[in-house]
């Protein structure tokens, strides 16, 4: 009789669904990042969840002034990474950002792009011509590479007469996409979201910036993951991620 009993058991429980990796609790790491990491770090997401059980990776892509905002105004995240210096340094004075936790882990560069189907463009002078009616930025209020652009067209004394000309994009994407659609006559991007469209943008010129392009990352303060969360920025600089983000674009810090 005992052994009937044992032998049902045996049949009952796999029926209902279990298995021994529901007994074991996962940890959601979030992490909020610059819209111009997408690509690279879902991949990178995959590649650390994988070398990690039980540690599952969301992302949460937008502008870095908007993400963090969010942040400071008590988004539950694990994780930040901005695609500037600035972005950081404000989450960094305000406290948001656990101390030693922050490293510069991806660098890149600024481009100047057109669609591929308008041969207007040569040269950054040629966005003064009566030709070039509409140009993709992203808004440098919010956006790290809206202020790379303006700081670059400021340095070469061209902000004033071409602000006019600009379209805002609330990310790096979104003036990609203004791009893409042939809406504007020219934009500027990362050299990464350049890269992912080929098909679809030319890229002009490489555009020398007033400071380097390189991205930080850090632990929230307000992290019920902090352990994780550093273990996941460790892997940001291990051999395995590096190698996704150079295959996406990115250069080293």
């Amino acid at each position: 009789m005992f052994l009937r009993i044992l032998m049902c058991l045996f049949v009952v429980i796999p029926s209902m669904g279990w298995s021994p990796s529901l007994a074991r609790a996962e940890t959601e790491l979030l992490v909020s990042a610059a819209a111009s990491l997408t690509e690279s770090f879902k991949e990178i997401g995959k590649s650390f969840s994988a070398k990690n059980p039980g540690v599952k990776v969301r992302y949460n892509f937008a502008g870095s002034g908007p993400l963090l905002q969010q942040i400071v105004q008590g988004a539950p995240v694990d994780i930040f990474a901005s695609a500037d210096q600035e972005s950081m340094d404000k989450a960094e004075k305000g406290g948001f950002i656990l101390p030693g936790s922050r490293m510069d882990f991806v660098g890149n560069s600024l481009v100047l792009i057109a669609p591929a189907n308008m041969p207007l463009l040569a040269g950054l002078a040629d966005l003064k011509s009566g030709r070039v009616q509409k140009i993709a930025i992203g808004n440098p209020e919010s956006v790290p590479v809206g202020r790379y652009t303006k700081a670059a067209l400021e340095n070469q004394g061209l902000w004033e007469s071409l602000a006019p000309k600009c379209v805002m994009g609330i990310s790096v994407k979104q003036a990609l996409e203004y791009v893409m659609r042939g809406e504007v006559e020219a934009g500027f991007v990362y050299a990464t979201d350049a890269a992912g469209v080929k098909d679809k943008v030319r890229v002009v010129a490489e555009i020398p910036t007033v400071s380097r392009i390189v991205y930080p990352v850090a632990v929230v303060a307000g992290s019920a993951n902090k352990e994780k969360g550093q273990a996941f920025i460790d892997y940001l600089r291990s051999p395995e991620a590096q190698g996704i983000l150079a295959k996406y674009g990115f250069k080293r810090p």
